[in-house]
This record gives structure tokens, sequence and C-alpha cells, in this order.
């Protein structure tokens, strides 16, 4: 018999050859790796170094059954029996047994011994299985499975098969880790793996971490990849010397495709219970967020009840009219400086409660919207409230080449209000033309243009005030470039002057009112604006020259800049008549202003501003930065930043691997001024491949005489949740460059792709 099987299963392969060399050879002429070549007689077959995956057969496609086995014996319509090196295929499946019989009227096989089942890249292999072809659905007893999709493995006592996209495994492990490394798994007592729904449900859950049971939980699921789904999110720890202790437990509910809701628990020991909600929506039209903060009785503030909330929405009306609202509000001054360890929202001084909408016409658009604001005070360091905007109307208009000139027309109708300021509503018109003439490498652009004010005071005996101001300007400027090389290297080098020339008479404002008007910084984009100040209650007296020029290396293969270098001085003319508390320039010249940034190879980054008196041979600003980065995870960053009499700062930031597993992690903003930390942050990562452990400790200034110290600590196991309060995005913020060095990531710090309000 054993004789009859081989030759049993000798035919079959010669029929399944048979078979299949026709399309083989009706495919030699589109496919690469064969070709017909009649000098060599015939096909041309050139070998793969890798197989093919097999498409996956449709629900409802009947496929072909090749069985081959040592022996083959059977009867007709009713079973088949093989033994002996058994293989069953079917597209995109194949089994091999020592053992098998297959139930003709059934269509239903049953295997034993050294059972193994592949499938689209998933293997499991057991003691014994039974398997309906028709349900796709069986089990196998004692099985070890490896599922590629999710990237995971396991054991259980059995597994059953509920149809090709759901398994329930009994007495179960479960890992991410690969074979051979079982830092951690989940221990169960039953899971449930869904592809459809690509979440993972483990019962009677104990999370072991190098042979250690650290958390055990009755219920527990997980995504398997890193779509969203309901459920609780990883449990956040940590401490903090403002509330102490806490302990956090999110609760995440996808409420449908596009609209979510978290709720968060967040227990503080110095405080009491904070609850933090935070909904989520988006469609086609519109999307936005709103976050409401409560902690009701705070015990370290005599019972007060502590609140903050957010709603942030955007809607697009039609397709030219867009609407957005902005409304914030904190309970007290300190709430976030007690409850918050992130800078940015520690920093926060005014809250916007803002309502606006744009319409874009094909040459204009029109922006109308009503702002006020929230101000959080330091009673160490008070700021004057800005004053409202209730409402505040903007027209731009601009029409290109309309017999040879650029028409421009600003137009600003606001009305300001401070209840304890004087209030107005302040009208500006500024209609502008421009003539540009261009050459081949040259341009000239004069500019005329005429900027009326009106005041109009509200509950006030003062009478209305107006300005109108001509202003005249003529921008120009050249480019020249050629070929040249640097340290062996080939570039294309651009020499850019650039001149820009302004005229406004003078005309007193020292009456006028000053709502949103400040001090422009001097920089190299505003030596090329007409005015210094922002805003328009003040417009300066200008007859003055800006002198510029620039020059950029730039490869010539793929057209990137690697290296920009610009100086720049403004000239002026005449004495400054119009200032702001009362601050005149003395000299008829302005700083000396340069700028360098660029590649200097492609592990090395640098950038440097520079502010110079020339008059008094003094250096008022200098901000430098310098960033080596050879690959993802190895980052160093070195700033400088320096104005005279008023701070001095050093910035240190690194990522930096100490060991094959082991990266560090810094943050070092130093006032040497002062001799004062900023912010500090110190912190280690370990990298297991699929586990990753991170400890961080933070500390910065809050308020005047104030600081916020915190310690992260962070386990992920990759593929199943995040334990610990998360400082990852701390770390972004902090190290630019930052990437985690983890092999796989777990449930996405952005927990809602796509659906990410920033």
């Amino acid at each position: 018999m054993a004789e009859t099987g081989r030759a049993a299963r000798a035919a079959l392969a010669l029929v399944v050859g048979l078979w299949t060399l026709p399309a083989a050879l009706a495919q030699t002429s589109s496919e690469q790796g064969a070709s017909l070549d009649p000098d060599r007689g015939g096909l041309g077959l050139r070998l793969e170094r890798e197989l093919t995956a097999p498409a996956a057969p449709g629900p409802e496609e009947e496929l072909p059954i090749f069985l081959e086995a040592d022996r083959i014996e059977g009867v007709q319509d009713r079973y088949v029996e093989a033994s002996g090196n058994v293989v069953v295929r079917r597209r995109g499946q194949v089994l091999f047994a020592d053992r098998l019989r297959y139930s003709i009227p059934d269509n239903a096989v049953s295997a034993s011994g050294n059972v193994e089942s592949r499938r689209l890249g998933d293997v499991v292999a057991g003691d014994e299985a039974y398997y309906d072809l028709d349900t796709e659905s069986g089990y196998i007893q004692k099985p070890r499975y490896s599922f590629s999709e999710f990237r995971a493995r396991g054991q259980a006592e059995r597994l059953n098969v509920r149809d090709r996209d759901r398994y329930r495994a009994e007495r179960a492990t479960y890992t991410n880790c690969a074979v051979g490394d079982d830092d951690w798994y989940l221990r169960v007592g039953r899971l449930d793996l869904d592809r459809l729904r690509d979440v993972g449900v483990a019962r009677n859950a104990t999370v072991v971490f190098k042979g250690v049971p650290i958390l055990y939980t009755p219920w527990i699921d997980f995504p398997l990849s890193s779509r969203r789904k309901t459920g609780f999110l990883a449990p956040v720890i940590g401490t903090s010397n403002n509330s102490g202790f806490e302990a956090t437990l999110p609760f995440y509910w996808n409420i449908a495709p596009n609209y979510d809701y978290t709720i968060a628990p967040r227990a503080l020991a110095r405080r009491g219970l904070q609850l933090n909600n935070e909904l989520r929506y988006l469609q086609r039209s519109f999307n936005g967020q709103v976050r409401a903060d409560v902690l009701p009785d705070d015990r370290a503030e005599n019972g007060d009840t502590r609140w903050a909330y957010s709603f942030q929405h955007s809607h697009l009306i039609t397709e030219r009219l867009r609407g957005w609202v902005n409304y914030q509000g904190a309970s007290d001054d300190t709430y976030f400086v007690d409850l918050s360890n992130k800078v940015a929202a520690t920093s926060q001084t005014n809250l916007p409660r803002e309502f606006g909408l744009t319409y874009n016409g094909d040459w204009w658009s029109l922006l109308a919207r009503t702002q006020r604001f929230q101000t959080l005070q330091d009673p160490l360091a008070p700021v004057d409230p800005p004053y409202s905007r209730v409402p505040q109307l903007v027209l731009n208009a601009a029409q290109q080449d309309l017999y040879g000139l650029d028409l421009q027309f600003f137009g600003e109708l606001v009305n300001f209000d401070n209840p304890s300021k004087l209030s107005a509503v302040r009208q500006v018109y500024y209609p502008a033309a421009v003539y540009p003439v261009r050459g081949s490498f040259w341009y000239v652009a004069p500019k005329v243009g005429v900027n009326h004010t009106v005041y109009a005071y509200q509950n006030s005996s003062r009478n209305d005030d107006t300005r109108t101001l001509p202003i005249f300007s003529v921008d120009s400027g050249m480019t020249f470039d050629r070929a040249t090389a640097f340290f062996g290297r080939s570039y294309r080098q651009t020499l850019e002057p650039r001149l820009y020339y302004v005229y406004i008479p003078f005309k007193r404002q020292d009456d006028l009112p000053l709502f949103d008007t400040s001090q422009a910084d001097f920089n190299l984009a505003q030596i090329f604006t007409e005015n210094q100040f922002t805003g328009w209650d003040r417009i300066n007296d200008a007859n003055q020259i800006t002198a510029a020029a620039t020059t950029r290396l730039i490869e010539p293969e793929s057209g990137a800049e690697w290296v920009r270098a610009t100086l720049g001085q403004r000239y002026y003319f005449k004495e400054q008549e119009v200032t702001l508390d009362n601050r005149v320039r003395s000299s008829n010249r302005s700083d000396l202003l340069a700028g360098l940034a660029g590649n200097l190879t492609r592990t090395w980054s640098a950038s440097m501003g520079m502010q110079y008196n020339v008059d008094d041979g003094e250096l008022e600003k200098f901000n430098a930065a310098l960033r080596y980065r050879p690959q993802p995870g190895k980052v160093v960053n070195l700033g400088y930043r320096f104005t005279r009499e008023v701070l001095q700062q050093v910035d240190l930031a690194a990522q930096w691997p100490l060991s094959r597993r082991w990266s560090g992690l810094v943050r070092w903003n130093y006032a040497l001024d002062d001799h004062s930390l900023l912010q500090g942050l110190a912190g280690l990562e370990y990298n297991a491949n699929c586990w990753a452990a991170r400890f961080v400790a933070h500390s910065f200034v809050t308020a005047t005489n104030e600081r916020s110290n915190a310690f992260f600590a962070q386990l992920e196991l990759s593929g199943l949740s995040r334990l610990g309060i998360s400082p990852l995005e701390l770390l972004r913020q902090s190290i630019v460059g930052y990437q985690t060095t983890s092999g796989r990531s777990a449930a996405p710090e952005v927990y809602y792709p796509g659906m990410e309000f920033r």
C-alpha cells in the first residue's frame, strides 16, 4: 500500500503540473520572472528569492483540495483516510499531520499527530485538530500559535476557530515578543481575537513581566493594531510636587467612526478626585472638540471647586464660507499652574473666547469675528489685559495685472472694548497700487498707497480723531548664480541683492490711543516692511532704505538648499519723530542683521542670527543652534540665546544610546544672567524590542518663584498597552528630533488617528 500511496502522490503531482503548465506559458510574456528564449530551447525561468503570498479566497469561492500522503485509502463519496507525511492544500491554506480523515459528506477534516496549519502567514501547531471546510471553523488541541498580522504568538489548552476572522483560546498565553523571548506575556483564562473588530479580549488576565506577575484584571481588551476601540486605556500613574501621588484611569468610548468620548478620573493625593472629559467629532464639513475638567472640593485650596473648559469648532458652511469657535475658560488664575504638568499649559496667560466667519471670494476675503479673553494673572508679575474686539471686520482685496498694475486694499472696522480704559471704534482704509517691472534676473516694484484711520470714542466726551498718511515704497532685487564647489561637492551658488525704500511723511500721533500696537521685533523679515510698529495705532514717519544680500548653496541634482546666508541693514535719511514710549533712535542707521542656516554635512546642521549695534560696537542679540543627528534615536541639540540686558540662556537637549538597549535623555535650559534653571529634564529609556521602559524627571518654572517637579515612569508592552504616566509628549516637545526606540508602538499616543486638533 505504501507503493500505491507514493504512486498516487506522483500521479497527482503530474496532473497538477500538466494542468498549470498552459497558464504558466500564457503568463511568460508579461511576467518579469520568466522569458521565452528560442536559442535555449523554450521557457526560461528566474528563481525568485521569496515566495509570493497567496491571495485570500473569497467567502463564497469554491476551491479544489489537494491531498498528499504516504498512504491513502477510503470509501467513495464517504471518506478518505491518509497517514504518513500528510499534506492537505487549498489556495491560501495548508495542513500537515501524521494522520487525517476527510469526511466527504460533512466536508470536514480530522487530523492528529504533529498537526500544523498555515493560513495567510498564520501558523498553528498542536496535537489534534478538527476543521469544517464549509464554515471554516474548528479547533486544535494544545496549540502553539503565531499570527503574522498581529505579530503575536502564544500557546493554549485549546484553540477554537470560530470562522476565518475569529479565534478563541482557552487557558492561553499571548505576547508580541519574538520566539525565544518571553520578557512579557498575558496569561489568560480565555482569549478572544477578532480580526474584523481588530480587538483582543482577555478574561482572568495576568500581565507577567520578567517572570513576575505585575497586573491582574478580570477583563481587559486591547487593539490588535493601531485602530481605535471602546474600552479602558492604560492607567496613568505618577507624582508631582503640586498634587502628590496621582493615578488616572481613562475610559475611551468609540461612539462612531467620526465621534469619540474619553472620560478620565484622576485621583490626586493632596487634592481629591478630578474628572477630565473630552468629546471629539469629525464630519465632512465640520470638526471640533469639547474638553471639560472639574475638581470638586480641592483640599489644597480650602475645598474650592476648580474647573477648566475648552470648546473648539471649525465649520465649512459653503465652499467659500467658513466659521469657527474657540472658547476657553478656567475657574482661577492658578488652575493650570497647579494641575497641569505641561509647560505649554502652565504658561498660558490669555484664554481666547472668540467666534468668527471668513469668506473667500475670487479676489477678496472678508473676516468677521468677536474676540474676548480671560486673563490669568501672576500676582508677582501682573499683565495688562488685552482689549476685546466686539466685533472686528477685516476686508482684504487684490487684483493682479490690471493694465499692468497690482491693486490692493485693506480695510478694518473694530470696536475695542475694555471696562477700565478708553474704548473706541477704529476704522482703517488702506488702498494701494503696485507697478511691478521684471527682467530675466531683476525686478523693480514701486508702490503707492494711502492709509486713512478714524477713531470714534465710546462713552467719552473726547472728539473723534482721524489720520491720513500717504505711503510710498520701492522694492527691487536681482539674482545671480554660478557653479561652484565646496569640500569636493558641486553646488549652484546664488547672490541676491535687494533694496527696499520707504517714504512716509510725519504726522503727530501722540494723542491717539494704543489698542493693539507695540514695537515690532527687529529682524530680517521686519526690515522689509513699511511700519516698525504692529497694529495700526502708530505709523512711523520714514525716509529710509534697506540694503540686504542673500547667498544660497543649492544641490544641482535635487534642488535642495544646503546653506543660506543673509546680511542686511536699514539706513535713515531723517530723524525719528513718531515714537512709542518715547524711545527714539539716535543713529542714522539700524543695527546690522545677519543670519546663517544650513546643513554642514548630512548629519550636522546649524543656524545663527545676530543683531549688532555698529555705532556702539556691541552685540544686541545673538541666537545660535547646532544639531547633530546621525540616525534616528541619536540627536544632540545645542542652543544659545542672548539679548543684551534682558536674557542670556543656554539650552542643551539630547537623546543618545548609552548601550545597545539603554538611551539617555536630557534637556537643560539654564539662565546665565540670574543663575537659574528654567527647565530641566533627565531620563533613561530602555528598548527590548517587544517592550520599552522610560524614566524621566522633569522640573520647570510655572510662575514667579514657583516651580513644578514631576517624575514619569512608563512601561510600554508593544502591541498591548502602556503602563504608567507617559512622558512621550513631553520628550517630543523638549527634545527636537526625539524618536521612540521601541520596535513596535503599542496603542497609539493619539488614539484617534486623523482627528488630532492641535
